[in-house]
């Protein structure tokens, strides 16, 4: 059975996310260019001319007619991420969806998605340096900042760039199978499956800005991350008992101290793994982790892979 897709493209279109849909569901895997199982349908608000901020004009045949005919439909992201999406688009999305049909979207059309109100009660995610902009401006959206994409059967989002095209080979391998998808992933000389709950590679946390009134203390616990540093060093060092600090901390940096000082420790390792060429226990013991399986463990927490896996993807051929 041929699923009908249509990709809408707002004003402001990232063409790179629309390339993800037009790759996989529209191109398909072969020199005829047929996409085994999709239609797609590119459309506009009207048809005629969209803008890009990519530096030229597309052409688009359709306008939303191709939605309400449309079994999928996908929202690739639009700039600025936050501009009021038009009425008649958010209208032509909640109709389809309200009649059944599939609505997905591509990095920060997960904006458009939340504007129309499809996001609500749900999990979702977008580019991960979007994620606090959409959590903060729909708070009954949960948003998973760490994941690749989101698979909530009717709606979808995905994570940034390309990411939306794991998501759309997912989709691909939901309805035709995975013989289809890794086809199609050949084609586009890309991954054949990588799944949703892999981390997105969000690189290390910035220095903390010494603004805040524990910012000497934040940058004099970061300038000393190979040492054995406990709450209560952080805690001297900003002439507060240990209690009191970890009320002040977590009023200013949003976190218990622990989890902060874990994070930067992750950062400074990832930093190493990627610039360096000490092995993994020298890097454990600069970062200040006890062993090499405790830096292990945090970091494939944080992103998904081992040290040495991170440094082959980071380094490629260097590694």
């Amino acid at each position: 059975m041929t699923v009908r897709a249509c990709a809408l493209a707002l004003d402001g279109v990232v063409t790179f996310d629309l390339g993800c849909a037009v790759q996989t569901l529209g191109r398909g895997a072969g020199r005829d260019g047929v996409a085994d199982g999709f239609t797609l349908a590119t459309c506009g608000v009207r048809p005629g001319r969209v803008r890009t901020p990519d530096g030229f004009l597309l052409e688009v045949e359709h306008g939303l007619e191709a939605v309400a005919a449309a079994e999928l439909v996908v929202v690739p992201g639009s700039f600025p991420h936050d501009a009021p999406a038009p009425p008649a688009a958010l209208d032509a999305l909640r109709a389809a969806h309200e009649r059944g049909a599939t609505v997905m979207s591509i990095c920060i059309g997960a904006f458009v998605l939340a504007q129309a109100g499809l996001l609500d009660g749900r999990t979702a995610t977008t580019h991960w340096d979007y994620c606090a902009d959409l959590a903060a401006g729909y708070p009954d959206v949960e948003v998973r900042p760490d994941v690749l994409y989101v698979d909530e059967g009717d709606v979808l989002t995905s994570a940034g760039l390309a990411a939306g095209l794991d998501l759309c080979l997912h989709v691909v391998r939901r309805h035709a199978g995975a013989a289809v998808a890794a086809r199609l992933a050949s084609w586009n000389v890309t991954a054949p499956h990588r799944d949703g709950g892999q981390a997105q590679f969000i690189p290390p946390s910035a220095r903390p800005a010494a603004a805040t009134g524990l910012g000497p203390t934040l940058d004099w616990a970061c300038d000393r991350l190979g040492e054995r540093l406990a709450i209560a060093d952080l805690a001297r060092h900003a002439h507060m008992s240990v209690r009191t600090f970890n009320r002040r901390f977590a009023g200013e940096v949003g976190c218990p101290p622990k989890q902060w000082l874990t994070e930067q420790r992750v950062a400074r390792a990832r930093e190493l793994l990627e610039s360096s060429d000490d092995d993994v226990e020298r890097i454990a013991q600069l970062a200040g982790f006890p062993s090499t399986a405790a830096l292990r463990e945090h970091l494939r927490r944080r992103v998904g892979l081992t040290p040495t896996a991170y440094r082959r993807v980071h380094r490629g051929g260097d590694a």
